[in-house]
């Protein structure tokens, strides 16, 4: 079997893979590199949901590109929107030719005695082929393609309607004065329900436990300002720092001032809700961003509420029967379809099969590198975005460090870099530090942070903007070797 050799292989021609190419191309245009995406099309998760309503819950200003301003007048923009911006940049970046589709991976073997990767893929014919790389990235996201999470319910052969997972929405979806069930409260849920007013003769959102809610601006009158008086570059430099500024602070806010935290919430939900309205339906039990808070743009779903055309109701599923859901209340809430808007199944990696020199690497076993790399793994990086702001924020910051490395690795004349940890008492801690159920029902299989530098994890844009781009690259944590002949016992020669 022949096997094809890049300097860098990507993996995901979705929002962080594109961004990532980018990066290479600016950066370093030396380098060759491919990126294998597993699906027949780029775009990632905005060319993959098509559910009714499907938009970013960040503003385009910090989920654009650092590179690529963000011209639309949206700042909440809907899912084709953000995948046409994908396609324009790896247009104007010439990565478009780098993509490998249908190409999906299914294991990464490292040699140290040559510092090779090879990656395994499953074509779309079936057949198999190799690639090989000295350094590889994995721009895969967090979820998988395949399934979504649809806990068990009990009946559900008995309902007569149709039952959709978001993540898998059929073409044309007929729902044309039809009473919709959509069971959850996040992101998609919350998006869901006011877009599918325009035709449902209802629809109610069906949750176990509410979530926080915040409207947020649809257009913002700088943006607008700012576009008139300075150069698109300038204007979207300006308004991403605010905005970034913004979001960090009222993380901290959250954070450090909890109850104060949900006073202000509450306040602004039950301002834009019916006199009268039980807020129970909007009172979590957690402390703000103990997860991660749910966006609506000029509070579309309040507006649907208020209109009469949507509803919430609070309470625990028994079963599903012929006409509907019946609830642990006694009550039943008719349905024609029922959306299971339940979550995503959260996997590392793509869940590719990875190991070094024969021996399988284990994620929930190694601490995270600045975010960037693994403990123990040789030449790999993964692109794992923010939990409190938006993914691309760190995506770029990620892609910037992988070309500083390895520039700094052709400067040293080296082919190995592996963080090490020499610290024994350092504390282990969760990769992911949030209490919703998608992270909770992986905690056992994602990896570890540390409680202090270089293995701690700071949710924080500037202080990371600082790390990773200003930071020595000559950390004694990061072990760089070359290759040598050796025996199978031997290690190879560090640098």
């Amino acid at each position: 079997m022949a096997t094809e050799y890049f300097d860098v292989l990507i993996i995901g021609a979705g929002l962080s893979g594109i961004g990532a190419a980018c990066h290479l191309k600016k950066e370093l245009p030396h380098k060759t590199f491919a990126i294998l995406e597993g699906r027949n099309a780029s775009g990632g998760t905005w060319d993959l949901f098509r559910y009714p309503g499907i938009r970013s819950d960040s503003d385009m200003f910090t989920l654009g590109y650092e590179f690529k301003p963000w011209n639309n007048k949206k700042g909440i923009a809907d899912g084709a929107d953000i995948r046409n911006y994908i396609r324009e940049a790896a247009a104007e970046n010439n990565v478009e030719p780098h993509i490998r589709y249908q190409q999906k991976v299914t294991a990464a073997r490292f040699n140290s005695s040559t510092s090779l990767w090879t990656v395994d893929v499953q074509q779309a014919d079936g057949s198999t082929k190799e690639y090989s790389c000295h350094f590889l990235l994995s721009c895969t996201g967090y979820y998988s393609y395949e399934e979504g999470f649809t806990p068990e319910f009990a009946g559900r052969d008995d309902f007569n309607g149709q039952v959709i997972h978001p993540q898998f929405w059929p073409e044309n979806l007929d729902y044309q004065n039809k009473k919709v069930v959509v069971i959850g409260s996040g992101a998609t849920a919350v998006t869901l329900v006011p877009a599918m007013t325009d035709k449902a003769a209802h629809i109610t959102m069906l949750q176990r436990s509410p979530s926080y809610v915040l409207t947020v601006p649809q257009q913002d009158a700088m943006v607008k300002v700012l576009r008139a008086l300075l150069p698109q570059k300038w204007a979207y430099r300006i308004i991403r720092g605010r905005n970034v500024s913004i979001t960090l602070g009222l993380f901290r806010f959250c954070k450090g001032f909890p109850n104060a935290a949900r006073k202000l919430l509450q306040w602004t939900v039950k301002k834009q809700l019916p006199a009268g309205f039980d807020m129970q339906h909007f009172t979590p039990k957690y402390n703000p961003w103990d997860e991660r808070l749910c966006a609506v743009p000029e509070g579309d779903m309040f507006k649907a509420i208020s209109a009469g055309k949507a509803s919430v109701v609070t309470d625990h599923i028994d079963r599903f029967v012929e006409n509907g859901i019946l609830l642990k209340s006694g009550k039943t809430l008719e349905a024609d379809i029922i959306i299971t808007a339940t979550g995503l199944k959260v996997q590392m990696l793509g869940k590719m099969q990875v190991s070094v020199d024969g021996q399988p690497f284990v994620p929930n076993q190694s601490m995270s590198y600045r975010g960037v790399m693994f403990e123990n793994l040789p030449n790999m990086g993964m692109v794992f975005g923010y939990t409190n702001a938006s993914w691309t924020l760190k995506a770029d910051l990620i892609s910037s460090y992988v070309c500083r490395l390895l520039q700094h690795m052709d400067e040293k004349g080296v082919r190995q870099v592996t963080p090490r940890n020499h610290n024994a008492g350092i504390k282990r801690l969760p990769f992911i530090n949030m209490q919703s159920g998608y992270i909770a029902r992986v905690k056992d299989q994602i990896p570890q942070q540390g409680d202090e530098r270089p293995w701690k994890l700071y949710q924080n844009y500037f202080l990371d903007m600082t790390l990773l781009k200003l930071a020595s690259l000559d950390d004694p944590s990061l072990e760089y070797s070359n290759p040598v002949s050796r025996g199978r016992n031997q290690p190879s020669e560090a640098v």
